[in-house]
């Protein structure tokens, strides 16, 4: 009986997956292709935040999981002391080469998002744009960024929602490549819910914001193109594919972009909502 017992929770009990896996196989991801032809092209997201947090020059500013630095560049831009974090060494390179070019002082540094190197409250801000919501660990993740930002300072992100287009790619890509069983999708980070439930109970303020980042390419094929090549997710996908699932996931998401195009032409024109949060720390 106890035995039988056993057995069936076993069986109802759900699945724990192994992050530290999980993370190995996202580490393995983002290095592959070149992240930073497609995230060159979020930068207005980068702008936008820094204006929302009304960033001080002078103010110290970790950026984790920066990626190739687009929230770096504009709160350097802003006479800000930045610190910019990656676990994807040469995703830190191609931030370091834009720095260059732009004669900005900025600190480059490796680091887990789910463990910063740094101090309680070093930080009068954190920031991360399409990076930390990737993250395995999503509550040790969340608790890093509070752990990190001084009393009274501010935490800002941007977040694909559920909804949206990339939230949509995510979903779509999940259709066809399933996430190990356990692992919380990381559109959640794109709802109001979720954040509260994350910084809710150590914030004074969280102000969250809708907003739309406009993909504009020359075509269909051209976004696909892109993506498949330079996007690691979607590149390691096609890669664990055969050739007739290949093509059953190009005409997926051929016809999502169509859902979402709003060109009229033969370019797109593909909003993708995102959500902009504020959290101002206790």
């Amino acid at each position: 009986m106890n035995a039988t017992s056993a057995a069936a929770r076993a069986v109802l009990a759900p699945t724990q997956p192994d992050l530290g896996t999980v993370k190995t196989h996202q580490q393995g991801a983002w290095s592959s292709g070149d992240y930073a032809i497609v995230g060159t092209t979020l930068q207005i997201v980068g702008e936008v935040l820094c204006e929302a947090l009304d960033l001080r020059a002078g103010q110290k500013v970790l950026d984790v999981a920066a990626g190739n630095g687009n929230v770096t560049l504009a709160a350097a831009r802003r006479w800000c002391e930045v610190v910019s974090t990656d676990y994807v060494p040469a995703l830190l390179e191609r931030g370091r080469e834009r720095a260059a070019a732009e004669r900005l002082a900025i600190e480059f540094r490796q680091a887990d998002a789910e463990a910063l190197p740094f101090v309680d409250a070093s930080f009068d801000v954190v920031v991360s744009t399409f990076g930390v919501m990737f993250t395995p660990n999503q509550d040790k993740a969340a608790t890093e960024l509070l752990r990190v930002c001084k009393p009274g300072g501010k935490i800002g992100l941007a977040n694909w929602t559920p909804e949206g287009f990339i939230g949509q790619l995510f979903k779509t890509i999940g259709k066809h490549m399933p996430p190990p069983a356990g692992v919380k999708s990381p559109a959640l980070w794109g709802t109001g819910a979720r954040i509260t439930e994350f910084f809710g109970t150590q914030a004074s303020s969280i102000q969250l914001e809708q907003r739309d980042f406009v993909f504009r390419y020359r075509s269909a094929q051209h976004w696909l193109d892109v993506f498949k090549s330079y996007y690691g997710p979607l590149l390691k996908t096609f890669g664990a594919l055969d050739p007739q699932a290949q093509a059953a996931l190009t005409d997926d998401l051929l016809a999502l972009i169509k859902r979402f195009d709003r060109s009229g032409d033969k370019t797109i024109v593909v909003p993708s909502e995102y959500l902009e949060v504020v959290v101002t720390r206790r």
